[in-house]
């Protein structure tokens, strides 16, 4: 059975710092390009951070360049997402995606909300 366990979420204020956490099970994680995507309230789902295949190459979207880190522990099967400087335009529920490089198949997280506000 495919899991996706996104941890980590939580009420932050802006200029801090999170850490989320993706725990995968169920498949050969190693195989996947992992990718963090993000939906606020009223907007559709967005790519945040992820990585391009099974390497280490990663891709960010504009709006958090230079304050987001992506990074996956292969032993481990888990992805990370670290966040830094937070703003409250950063709020939104954080979703874990994996997509298949050698297969076409993608899985998706139950998300974990971030929540950015003084």
């Amino acid at each position: 059975q495919v899991q996706l366990v996104e941890s980590g979420g939580g009420l932050v204020q802006p200029g801090g710092s999170l850490r989320l956490s993706c725990a995968a099970s169920g498949f050969t994680f190693s195989s996947y390009a992992m990718s963090w995507y993000r939906q606020a309230p009223g907007k559709e789902r967005e790519l945040v951070a992820g990585f391009t295949s099974t390497g280490g190459t990663t891709n960010y979207a504009d709006s958090v360049k230079g304050r987001f880190t992506i990074s996956r522990d292969n032993a481990k099967n888990t992805v990370y997402l670290q966040m830094n400087s937070l703003k409250p335009e950063d709020t939104a529920v954080y979703y874990c995606n994996a997509r298949g490089v050698y297969i076409r198949v993608t899985y998706w997280g139950k998300g974990t909300l971030v929540t950015v506000s003084s």
